[in-house]
């Protein structure tokens, strides 16, 4: 705890001014090294489609394939009460983070714990935005691995159907993992534009395949599907109705990339950046409403309380086209991993980026003296993306981990920077 208020103060201390060694006069301070390893605002000149599939890429991902399951934890009536008022919810409270990135004349708040600290004080906030902020962030790394693992064990077993050796889980997630070890080194959210637009294709398509299977395999199913709540007794439905609110709440879990998105975007006080902002948001939601919306309500009403806690885990026919989707997945949460990555990983050495990555860098440049170069991101990154790749291998637990993660974090990234 100590460690960390001292990489705290260390990373917000304010710059000193240099003596001159040949006049003893003061100088400015030079131009630190450290700002040119900065890499999410190093280019202020995306548009507002980039926006749009960032935002995409960062908030549909491995989380709209366990709303079906969510669902049958909830039921009917507050599952859709609960989807809806969340995507309402959700575009409000973002619409305000937009607005608030530049709510101070002459300054952008380009990460997330900068409004944080303008907010609630410079240390409290902190306190309040940095911890929530990475539950979010390593979390849904962790869930992505689990699912990119997964969905390469499905895809592995519908085209070898039996033909092939039994290969288990934690093995893929490592062949996951091997691609994540190479794209963790591309230096900036710039360098990462086609992974990501590609990303947000890929959520599109399988999210579609999903429901449209879902309604295959509905009319040709003559079994009689039950849709009540997955529980029989108080007990367990008080904890299915927890975990299917942290399921849906997982799902909406991503504000905490909005600020570091909208900091890639130029901004004059003729045109502000929360212009084309907003409209990329707007493009968004809409697209992230016809994925969530037809999964969640289609998937239930196809298996009922029986659906698997990953939809496409539950889907077998056409053969084929499970097949492709899974694969569609893979690769949008390789683009998932890496727009997360970037926020807390490739946005590195900024003197307020808080983040656990982050924390590590400042640490090695500032204390132990470590040049911002290659060899540091390749160090530091590469360790990161082992320890998600662990921790993912030792708890595979798809439905339990968007549980805890959403139940966590959500309504602090969420709301309570927007409302204060």
């Amino acid at each position: 705890m100590n460690q960390t208020l001292q990489l705290a103060s260390l990373a917000l201390a304010p710059s000193k001014g240099r003596t001159d060694s040949q006049e003893g006069m003061w100088a400015p301070p030079e131009k630190p090294v450290v700002e040119e390893w900065r890499a999410i605002n190093s280019r202020r000149n995306a548009k507002w489609w980039y926006a749009a599939f960032h935002n995409v890429t960062a908030m549909v991902g491995a989380g709209v394939l366990s709303l079906p399951y969510a669902m049958s934890e909830l039921g009917w009536g507050v599952g859709v009460t609960v989807m809806i008022l969340s995507w309402i919810l959700t575009v409000y409270t973002l619409w305000q983070m937009v607005e608030m990135h530049e709510i101070v004349p002459g300054k952008r708040f380009d990460r997330y714990h900068e409004l944080g600290q303008y907010a609630f004080g410079e240390k409290l906030g902190l306190w309040i935005i940095v911890p929530q902020q990475l539950v979010v962030e390593v979390g849904l790394n962790i869930v992505y691995m689990v699912t990119g693992g997964q969905s390469l064990q499905k895809f592995h077993d519908l085209v070898c159907h039996g033909r092939c050796n039994n290969i288990k889980l934690p093995y893929f997630i490592m062949i996951f993992a091997s691609v994540q070890f190479v794209l963790s080194q591309l230096p900036n959210f710039h360098s990462i534009s086609s992974i990501s637009l590609i990303a947000a294709v890929m959520s599109v398509s399988y999210t579609a395949i999903a429901w449209i299977a879902s309604v295959q395999h509905k009319m040709n199913s003559s079994a009689e599907v039950d849709y009540n709540l997955r529980a029989t007794t108080t007990p367990g439905k008080v904890f299915d109705f927890l975990g299917g609110l942290g399921d849906m709440a997982f799902t909406y879990a991503g504000h905490n990339v909005v600020l570091e998105i909208q900091a890639t975007i130029p901004s004059t006080p003729d045109k502000p950046s929360k212009k084309p902002m907003w409209k990329g948001v707007v493009v968004a939601y809409i697209i992230i409403a016809a994925c969530y919306f037809p999964v969640a309500f289609v998937g239930y009403w196809a298996f009922g309380n029986q659906v698997d806690e990953n939809i496409l885990i539950a889907l077998n026919k056409p053969k084929w086209l499970i097949a492709v989707a899974n694969m569609m997945v893979v690769v949008h949460v390789v683009g998932s991993y890496q727009v997360q990555i970037c926020i807390h990983t490739c946005i590195s050495n900024s003197v307020y980026d808080m983040p656990v990555f982050d924390m590590i860098e400042t640490l090695l440049v500032r204390k132990f003296w470590f040049t911002p170069n290659l060899r540091l991101r390749l160090v530091a990154r590469t360790v990161y993306v082992g320890l998600t790749m662990f921790i993912a291998m030792t708890f595979p637990f798809f439905s339990e981990l968007l549980s805890f993660f959403g139940g966590f974090a959500y309504a602090p990234t969420t709301y309570f920077v927007s409302f204060h």
